[in-house]
């Protein structure tokens, strides 16, 4: 299969149609490296030739990332502008393997979750509903609007709530949505929501930590009232 021009390789096995199906992890370092550079020579396929320099380095991507334009270049199928591509992939991983881990703020109380939405709900003049999704140490992972109403109410699907925590892997989830009116007490229609959305989430074994409501200045917080 080496021989041929990867356009002629089965669709499964050319690299981009392959990480597209599988994810990064299923190529190998050499096809990976033949994504980058894109094309070999007119008698070696991209991924030959990646897998010949990786060779020539011992299969060692930190010995690749020590190889200088000039000893990258001295490859027959690599020029400069495929040697300077390289050079900045291994540039990349090595700042990535520097890097901290982004930190994100843990939501483990009810004060968190409104100093997080209240700036962007409490002086709304609708109702919006949010889900606020969290890993497994209450670490937040994003919020997503999952509805928008009028100055009374909101209706919100229990369906899409979950899809959005499915869809980032949440084990946890809260829900904060305003009332406009000013009002902290909860309707009929907030308290079923909230009983709905637990026992639902309890299915996909994701916990629902609280279901806030919002003023300006105030809230109302369902596990603070035991009533989760």
């Amino acid at each position: 299969m080496s021989k041929l021009a990867i356009k002629e390789w089965n669709p499964e096995d050319r690299p981009r149609e392959k990480l597209a199906a599988l994810g990064p992890d299923a190529l190998t370092n050499a096809e990976l490296l033949a994504i980058l550079i894109g094309s070999g020579s007119e008698n070696e396929t991209s991924v030959s030739l990646m897998q010949r320099v990786l060779h020539d380095c011992n299969d060692n991507l930190g010995n690749l990332g020590k190889l200088s334009l000039h000893e990258l270049t001295a490859y027959r199928g690599i020029g400069p502008a495929k040697a300077i591509t390289i050079i900045a992939a291994m540039e990349l991983g090595r700042r990535r393997a520097a890097s901290r881990p982004a930190d994100r703020p843990q939501i483990a109380s009810s004060q968190a979750i409104y100093d997080l939405m209240a700036e962007k709900l409490r002086d709304l003049h609708n109702e919006e509903c949010h889900v606020i999704m969290l890993n497994n140490a209450l670490r937040l992972i994003g919020t997503k609007c999952v509805s928008r109403g009028g100055l009374t109410g909101t209706t919100v699907d229990v369906r899409l709530v979950l899809r959005e925590a499915l869809l980032v892997r949440a084990t946890s989830i809260a829900l904060c949505h305003n009332h406009p009116s000013g009002t902290l007490k909860p309707s009929r229609a907030d308290d079923e929501l909230t009983r709905r959305l637990s026992e639902a989430a309890a299915q996909v074994d994701i916990k629902l930590i609280d279901h806030l409501i919002i003023t300006d200045g105030a809230y109302y917080s369902y596990n603070d009232q035991g009533r989760l």
